[in-house]
């Protein structure tokens, strides 16, 4: 399995918008993220869904400043 096919798993939350959110991260960036993005987003992964919802919905920002840069450009994606 290549690793972009386990991050998509891995993308597969449960919660609908939180499947669409990463999905959309991985389709759109992730392929012309720099090492450091990608290792970020595999360790965003790790986190627990209510966070991540905490996180992605702008309610909250993420205690990693690496991960900020992937929640802004999710946040953000319909406007850039």
């Amino acid at each position: 399995m290549s690793e972009e096919a386990r991050l998509r798993w891995r993308c597969r939350r449960g919660m609908r918008e939180l499947d669409q959110l990463l999905g959309w991260y991985l389709d759109a960036r992730y392929g012309s993220a720099d090492d450091a993005q990608k290792a970020a987003f595999s360790t965003l992964l790790e986190q627990q869904d209510p966070d991540l919802w905490i996180w992605l919905s702008g309610r909250d920002a993420p205690p990693e400043p690496r991960w900020k840069r992937i929640v802004d450009e999710i946040r953000t994606r319909d406007r850039v």
